[in-house]
């Protein structure tokens, strides 16, 4: 009996309020009023007026429309604002109720634009708050605009942060400043836990304030945050400073700014506290060094690099020496053994377990300081040559200034690149050698390695992406270098970022990566116009320098550069990558490869499928090959070593004299799903291939979807595919996409007469995209409709005007 009572109870107190508010409306509405032409409006109802009375005084009756009945509580929903919905919603799913169409039409009416990923959308909530807290926090959107995102019990921005999976920081940097301000200290602590993707778009040149503020937001995000994917779009000129600090920062390494505050979270007690050597490790969790061994002996070259300095410096090789170790001890080149690395083995401490000498700071300061005084007298004599920066936009010459030789001495747009310095073997080299050298990539062996003395290493991201980002020599060096070490990596992407020669760098630190204890790459997606290698030549490289890689995209738009007069001679492969050498057995299971026109050798494309036994998908986009013998050969290779293949993709390809290598997949009793998208399969011969296709299939029972898109199969080719699912056959065939096919409504519509007389039963899904279905719209929903009796369809309102070209050639 109390829960009845209870339930009275909440009712009579809600028609107390709705009687108080009723006595108050009909108070207002007693004064005289106009009447318009229309007749007088009808009054609110009853219980609108008492909903819209509860929502305006939710600060004291919130507990009591908790408790209020489901009924009740759903009508009163859509009346509150942003903020006690989304307080309420646990206590709506306890009663049955749901807030997600509320949520939706919020969307709508205030955010007015068709969100991202429509179809993936599980929480329009989420969705939408997530979506409100970008808008508050860039200012393009007025909160006291609309009173449903207006109340001055809650803050936008924190009540929103939770619900903060994915962040965007754009142009100058707007926002950064904000989070990392003092009054929206909880906002930013309850982003640390709640964000996982931070993305940068479109960014500009910014000054010194913006870059310091972004560093304390990158430290409080990721080393002591959940973040753990970064991503870069779209950076036709990359600030130096800024991008190597948006690298280091995401890779662990941490450098308190010029003037900053101590981190809390570091436990930090004062502002000049020196980090304690082991500290960096033991906050990534394990007992090794912080310093690797090429930073040891990284103090021989400080080369300044002011920016007035520049200016005024000749491009003069100064007479200055420094010692260093023979090229073959300090660098190891990657030669014809596969374990030695173009970098020095950064983890030689790690991998071993041990601990870094502690004589090695004292001889690097003593070595600092020495060649600090040897260079002093030189420089008066013959100035050193500038190193190569990153190109900068017109008209922001003025936009860094630095205070002082601290903020010199901290900004990362002074990083320099240093080679070993110790006296080993007595041999010598001249300073402008080693930087200008290492910079041009001249010399391979000098490569330089971005400082990084006096930083600690904490939590690093384990996913990485690049689009369009221009790299220069000096960013892949300092990307290269930090690959090198960067064993939490589980994914990277660089996309059309111009490497150029820099891919052998990158080669090289993506070995020494694979060489690491705990390395974690599993997935690498590369893609670019030019390649100094070719595309499988390329393939192997990687497969070699990565054997635990599981996921491989790589794409190049263009031929090969490699016979190209303008590429230099010492830009070609270094000599450990031949593509004469045995691939070792390897893990990839997919394999997704986008080829220029030309050619391929299908023996290399062969050695790459043999090494590659668990397979499971496969990919190629544009694949030419010399003869159809050629392509027979990747085929018969996939049925000998690929056993474990389940997808294969082919698109953009000529198969059109290829018809039997086809038929010779389509009887393959392992693949799962087969993709021929515009591959012109029907171009020749289409009254013999199409029923000899349709007998090979109907004779697969293991084959579950079929792809065929863009191949002109027309209205007789779907009336003869229909024959699959005929009584006879023993296809599973459940999965069908015939979009950009030249189909008409009328063939249509006998297709799926045909499945209904064959009662075939529901077959899964139907892709009829860009198709000519609006040259009889009736027919086309009449044929639309019988389908949907057997299978999920998948349609659009495409205009069929716009295929001219495919029309006539199936007349």
């Amino acid at each position: 009996m109390a829960a009845p009572e209870a339930w009275r109870a909440r009712s009579c107190w809600f028609c107390e309020v709705a009687a108080a508010t009723t006595m108050e409306a009909t108070s207002r509405e007693a004064a005289p009023a106009k009447s318009s032409a229309s007749g007088p409006s009808a009054p609110p109802a009853l219980f609108e007026l008492c909903g819209r009375a509860v929502s305006a005084h939710m600060g004291v009756l919130e507990s009591g429309v908790w408790a209020l009945p489901g009924p009740i509580l759903q009508s009163i929903l859509p009346l509150l604002n942003i903020y006690y919905l989304e307080r309420i919603e646990e206590t709506a799913l306890k009663k049955g109720l749901s807030t997600q169409a509320i949520w939706r039409r919020l969307w709508d009416e205030l955010m007015k634009t068709r969100p991202s990923g429509l179809e993936s959308v599980t929480c329009w909530r989420a969705k939408f708050m997530e979506a409100f807290f970008s808008h508050v926090l860039r200012g393009t959107i007025d909160v006291s605009s609309d009173k449903r995102l207006c109340d001055q019990r809650f803050s936008p921005l924190l009540h929103s942060s939770r619900h903060v999976r994915q962040l965007t920081i754009c142009n100058m940097l707007q926002g950064a400043t904000e989070l990392v301000a003092e009054p929206n200290r909880r906002v930013l602590e309850t982003l640390a836990s709640s964000l996982h993707t931070l993305k940068f778009r479109h960014l500009l040149f910014s000054d010194v304030a913006a870059q310091q503020s972004l560093r304390q937001l990158l430290h409080q995000l990721i080393h002591h945050g959940a973040v753990s994917q970064v991503s870069l779009y779209s950076w036709p000129v990359p600030e130096s400073a800024l991008f190597i600090l948006i690298l280091t920062m995401s890779a662990g390494f941490w450098q308190p700014g010029p003037g900053s505050l101590p981190c809390r979270l570091c436990g930090e007690a004062s502002r000049g506290r020196a980090p304690l050597r082991d500290e960096g490790s033991l906050l990534l969790g394990s007992r090794r060094p912080r310093r690797d061994a090429a930073e040891r002996c990284a103090a021989a070259l400080m080369a300044t690099r002011r920016k007035s300095e520049v200016k005024q410096m000749p491009r003069a090789v100064p007479t200055t020496r420094v010692t260093r170790r023979s090229t073959q001890e300090s660098l190891a080149i990657g030669g014809t053994d596969s374990k030695r690395e173009l970098y020095p083995p950064a983890t030689s401490y790690e991998a071993s377990g041990t601990k870094q000498p502690s004589s090695a700071p004292a001889a690097t300061s003593s070595a600092s300081s020495s060649t600090s005084s040897k260079r002093a007298p030189a420089s008066s004599a013959s100035q050193p040559k500038p190193l190569k920066r990153f190109k900068r936009a017109a008209g922001k010459k003025g936009a860094r200034t630095r205070q002082g030789s601290a903020a010199e001495s901290e900004d990362l747009y002074d990083f320099v690149f240093i080679v070993a310095g110790e006296k080993e073997d007595g041999e010598e080299m001249e300073i402008g050698e080693v930087a200008c050298g290492a910079l041009d990539g001249s010399d391979p062996s000098c490569l330089g390695l971005p400082a990084l003395e006096a930083s600690q290493r904490f939590r690093s991201i384990s996913t990485l992406e690049l689009f369009t980002v221009p790299l220069s020599t000096e960013a892949a060096l300092t990307l290269c270098h930090l690959l090198s070490s960067w064993v939490s990596l589980e994914s990277l992407t660089l996309s059309y970022n111009g490497l150029g020669s820099n891919i052998f760098r990158l080669l090289d630190s993506l070995r020494a990566l694979s060489g690491q204890a705990g390395c974690r790459l599993r997935a690498l997606h590369l893609s670019d116009l030019f390649s100094p290698l070719p595309i499988l030549e390329l393939t192997r490289a990687i497969v070699r320098a990565l054997p635990l890689l599981r996921v491989l995209s790589i794409r190049v738009d263009h031929p090969s550069q490699r016979d190209n007069p303008a590429v230099p001679e010492n830009a070609g492969p270094p000599s450990h990558i031949s593509g004469d050498e045995e691939i070792p057995e390897n893990c990839l299971e997919q394999l997704e490869m986008g080829f220029p026109r030309g050619a391929q050798p299908a023996p290399l494309l062969c050695s790459v499928l043999k090494a590659s036994g668990s397979l499971q998908q496969l990919s190629l986009d544009s694949a030419t090959f010399a003869s159809p013998q050629d392509f027979g050969l990747v085929l018969q290779t996939l049925k000998e070593y690929n056993l474990s293949l389940k997808r294969l993709s082919f698109h953009d390809m000529n198969l059109a004299d290829c018809q039997s290598e086809v038929l010779f997949l389509l009887q393959n009793l392992t693949l799962q799903e087969i993709t021929f998208s515009f591959c012109r399969l029907f171009e020749k011969r289409p009254a013999q291939f199409l029923p000899e296709m349709v007998a090979a299939m109907k004779g697969n029972s293991t084959l579950k979807g079929l792809r065929l898109p863009g191949n002109r199969l027309g209205n007789a080719g779907l009336l003869a595919l229909a024959d699959v699912f005929s009584e006879d056959s023993s296809s599973s065939l459940c999965q069908l996409d015939i979009s950009s096919n030249c189909i008409k409504p009328d063939g249509l519509l006998e297709f799926a007469k045909r499945l209904e007389r064959w009662g075939r039963g529901a077959f899964g899904h139907l892709r009829l995209f860009q198709n000519w279905l609006d040259q009889d719209a009736v027919t086309a929903r009449e044929a639309i409709r019988r389908l949907r009796a057997t299978c999920h369809v998948v349609s659009d309102s495409w205009d069929s005007s716009q295929a001219f070209a495919d029309y006539v050639s199936t007349m």
